[in-house]
């Protein structure tokens, strides 16, 4: 015999809480095993005194001790001519634990395992019973569901409208009649009235949190948070251009591609048990993506940078993005970012899972965007910021200033001569953030 991840052994019952220890590390592990007293850590086998009260105090520690329960088949045995007491066991209720404490076979040896291990452990467990993409939405009817947004995607994956029971229905998200919260988030009128959390946050920083530029909080379905989110940083972060063949083409100085695949798997993936949002934070230096919930099914930065593969929390959920191409079945979005964005930084703090692109320095000059620029005085930068806002409809004030690279006060002053001459409007509320417009004659 020789002690393994299933096996262990014993000298006497002098070591009864030992064992109860390697019991419960192995059945955490395997689930399974089996336990010897008689027999030293190297196989020699020494023998054990088994009278009835050993097997009956044997069985009596294991009750009391280990939670949850399991039941053991204990027997006197054999082995090289010597009486020995066998012990099977197996127990699939994981975590279990002895004497209060969680453990788990590495080896033959026994290690205790942490909170976020047994977490894990207990989520992984439950994944088909807890899964939230899964439950149903109590509160939410049929008639919650915008029947537009319905059309929309069904449109996008091929299928065909029917009624929207039916529609839903042939989507699999109904259960008993009734809505699962991933029809509730992906095509409610307002999914916010269910989910308080159904919202994006964003906002501009200088070099820390600090100092605040602008910030905003959007609110509605995941698709509409997945567009809004990537608006909002192409908004703040510095465009150039590039030409292909007669036309100019937007060259973001993060990859479009790159960050948008992160904002769709910090929708997709998030732990939506958590009350916090998805939360984008743009500095000077940086982009940051931040998800609430840690990576899912024993993921580790590690793995998901130089391995395909993928752990959904929310399978449901990712199979809706699938169906529309917004997400791989592959687990190929890591290396999506990475092959696009090579410096992409990726860490866990917290509860949130943070996706970090560094920021680039480019030039942007208004005269390759629109004829005329600030080199061509102040009537060339008014003409200028007209036809910027004329491409660029809802930009605001800092957008305009970090487009142009020039002071705040002197884009202020091309839009107080843009609107006395009634060129362009204000839009929204100021306190709010209200934005600028071309004149609808």
């Amino acid at each position: 015999m020789k002690e393994s991840e299933t096996l262990e052994l014993k000298k006497s019952t002098s070591e009864l809480k030992e064992a109860i220890i390697s019991i419960v590390a192995i059945l955490n592990k395997h689930q399974k095993g089996e336990l010897y007293f008689g027999v030293k850590p190297n196989g020699q086998v020494i023998g054990q005194l088994v009278a009835e009260k050993t097997i009956r105090d044997i069985s009596k520690s294991i009750s009391d001790h280990i939670e949850p329960k399991i039941f053991p088949k204990i027997n006197e045995v054999i082995l090289d001519g010597k009486k020995c007491v066998q012990i099977e066991f197996s127990g699939k209720n994981v975590p279990y634990y002895a004497q209060g404490r969680a453990y788990i076979r590495v080896g033959d040896e026994d290690r205790q395992l942490s909170a976020k291990e047994i977490e894990r452990m207990i989520i992984e467990k439950n994944k088909d019973v807890i899964s939230w993409d899964k439950e149903i939405c109590k509160e939410a009817k049929i008639s919650d569901i915008d029947t537009k947004k319905l059309k929309w995607f069904l449109k996008k994956s091929g299928k065909h409208f029917d009624t929207v029971e039916n529609s839903l229905k042939k989507l699999n998200l109904l259960s008993q009649g009734k809505l699962l919260n991933t029809a509730v988030i992906l095509f409610a009128q307002s999914p916010e009235k269910f989910f308080p959390n159904a919202k994006l946050r964003c906002a501009v920083f200088g070099e820390t949190t600090a100092v605040t530029i602008d910030m905003q909080e959007y609110a509605g379905d995941l698709f509409t948070l997945i567009e809004k989110a990537e608006k909002y940083i192409l908004e703040n972060i510095h465009t150039g251009m590039r030409l292909e063949g007669l036309y100019r083409v937007d060259v973001p100085e993060i990859d479009k591609e790159a960050f948008r695949e992160a904002i769709i798997n910090a929708f997709c993936h998030r732990d939506y048990y958590l009350y916090d949002s998805v939360n984008i934070a743009i500095f000077k230096d940086r982009v940051e993506i931040r998800s609430p919930g840690l990576l899912y099914g024993g993921l580790t930065i590690e793995k998901i940078k130089t391995e395909e593969v993928s752990e959904r929390r929310n399978e449901l959920l990712a199979e809706m993005f699938h169906q529309i191409h917004f997400i791989e079945k592959w687990g190929r979005g890591i290396g999506l970012i990475l092959s696009r964005e090579p410096d992409t930084n990726f860490k866990e703090i917290g509860r949130q899972f943070i996706t970090t692109f560094k920021r680039k320095e480019i030039n942007v000059k208004v005269s390759d965007i629109v004829n005329g620029g600030v080199n061509g005085g102040v009537n060339g930068g008014v003409n200028g910021l007209y036809g910027y806002i004329k491409q660029h409809p809802g930009r605001r004030v800092i957008h305009l200033q970090k487009s142009f690279g020039v002071p705040r006060r002197t884009i202020e002053r091309w839009i107080k001569l843009l609107k006395e001459e009634g060129k362009i409007e204000f839009r929204g509320s100021p306190k709010k953030g209200g934005y600028w417009e071309i004149t609808k004659s």
